[in-house]
């Protein structure tokens, strides 16, 4: 049941319309019952594993807190840790290091005759994982209290609008929420449905049609030249930061109607002066995720430097890992480690040269080139994420600097550029490239919620109404499946 199907909006608008009429202490079983439903109709299977980890962590919780041991309050925490994660493990990650293990015996002729199993990765199950990873680590330090209500927290762990693609939510802030009586608010719902119709506008219209070009070049990169692959690398910087702030929009929105506030995970990531500062803006749940829970207890920056690159290394070892059980999102992920440690490193020197040169002394034009610089950094790493393997990656990064001498000799802008349809395309592509660019300027909910608040009210409806309509006619031929449904 995609969040931009009739389907969807018809399994809405009907439990909007129980919940807020049955009883406040009886809604936490009407949203339960929507959360699986809605995650059984990708496929039935998938509860049993989301119901078994919820058990296994509410229980294991719920013993922790009656003054055990501190070795017996341990053993605890690992048996949910591991219980959570090695069900990650084989799922998404089993086939992935077996094969690989296949590959490198084999290449030494080792024999080995490994298994691979026959298993489909749940949608969603690195979200809800890493949320029952912390809340089993937070109740094991005393940040909060276990949930003693069974239900209430089955909840907290499958509530539909934020399973399958986040944001990671924290129970201490979460969890609060459940247990409040929620009243229909006219101007809280319309807020949350405006930024509704914004996500999907982003995905359908904007996100969706960028990935017609994307996927064109990145299924045959070898068929392109430069020009061709430059604009595909930057399109797919926008196609998902589109696609997935366009489903935190829906999330957020859908959650906001039913009186929930979910955390923002986005804050204008393309805006950033620096890689430190994009995973600042970028999908914040997991970067703060990754913060607070492996980077700050590997000892964060108050160790040596040698210390802290291996650190940073670690964590976005594990970054790439979690997006993916493929080489391509682990070298993604070490290329961002590797930034963020180049960095550091030459922080010191960096301003000493902006100093000489005089860029302190132009702040606009300083801060506009630090921008670019990251905003190219983050978009050849992107290939690694994007390629399907990392021979094409590869390919992409050395091909980027070739066909652009004779550019506009004859029709070739056109064959190049386009794809053989070069108005269709270049329309298509810079009217996308514009609404991103709108769109990210004006990423932050609280401005989305209150966009043109002060004009006049049929002004206000005029824009929301060409928005909606936007989303109704102008969507890609084909949409896709959110990116971050697979992670």
């Amino acid at each position: 049941m995609d969040l931009y199907s009739l389907n969807f909006a018809t399994f809405f608008f009907i439990v909007i319309a129980v919940y807020y009429i049955v009883p406040v202490r009886f809604r936490w079983t009407i949203l339960l019952a929507a959360s699986y439903y809605f995650y059984g109709s990708f496929k039935i299977q998938y509860l049993g594993l989301i119901v078994f980890s919820t058990l296994v962590t509410y229980t294991t919780a719920m013993f922790m807190d009656r003054g055990e041991k501190q070795s017996r309050t341990k053993y605890l925490l690992l048996v949910s840790v591991i219980c959570n994660l090695g069900i990650l493990f084989l799922f998404k990650y089993f086939n992935f290091f077996q094969s690989s293990l296949i590959n490198t015996l084999g290449f030494w002729e080792i024999p080995y005759k490994g298994r691979l199993l026959n298993l489909i990765v749940p949608v969603g199950i690195s979200f809800y994982i890493f949320q029952l990873v912390s809340y089993s680590v937070d109740v094991y330090h005393g940040h909060m209290p276990p949930e003693k209500h069974l239900g209430v927290f089955a909840l907290y762990v499958a509530f539909f609008p934020k399973l399958l693609a986040g944001p990671i939510e924290r129970a201490k802030q979460f969890l609060p929420q459940l247990h409040e009586g929620h009243r229909w608010d006219w101007g809280q719902a319309t807020n949350g449905f405006k930024l509704i119709v914004w996500g999907l506008f982003k995905k359908l219209v904007v996100a969706d049609r960028l990935a017609v070009f994307v996927d064109l070049v990145f299924a045959n990169p070898g068929n392109y030249e430069g020009p061709s692959l430059a604009l595909a690398t930057v399109l797919y910087s926008f196609q998902i930061y589109c696609d997935f702030s366009g489903y935190t929009d829906v999330a957020i929105g859908a959650s906001q109607v039913l009186g929930f506030k979910l955390m923002d995970n986005f804050d204008r990531p393309y805006s950033a002066r620096s890689i430190a500062e994009f995973w600042r803006r970028w999908h914040i749940s997991f970067s703060t995720w990754l913060r607070d829970y492996l980077y700050i207890p590997l000892g964060g920056n108050r160790v040596i430097p040698a210390r802290l690159y291996i650190n940073l290394m670690i964590v976005f070892l594990v970054c790439g890992l979690w997006h993916g059980a493929n080489w391509t999102f682990i070298e993604w992920g070490l290329i961002h480690g590797l930034y963020l440690i180049v960095g550091f490193a030459s922080r010191d020197i960096r301003s000493k040269i902006a100093h000489v040169i005089g860029l302190d002394r132009i702040p606009a034009f300083h801060k506009g080139l630090q921008v670019f610089t990251t905003f190219i950094l983050v978009s050849l790493a992107w290939v690694f994420f994007r390629a399907d393997s990392l021979h094409d990656a590869v390919y992409v990064i050395t091909h980027l600097h070739t066909g652009w001498a004779d550019i506009f000799a004859g029709n070739k802008l056109g064959s190049m550029l386009f794809l053989g349809k070069p108005k269709v395309q270049l329309i298509i592509a810079l009217s996308s490239l514009a609404f991103v660019w709108f769109i990210h300027f004006i990423e932050r909910h609280d401005n989305m919620r209150n966009m043109l608040s002060d004009k006049p009210l049929y002004i206000r409806w005029s824009v929301y109404y060409v928005i909606l309509i936007s989303v109704l006619l102008l969507c890609a031929p084909s949409s896709q499946r959110f990116i971050y449904f697979q992670f």
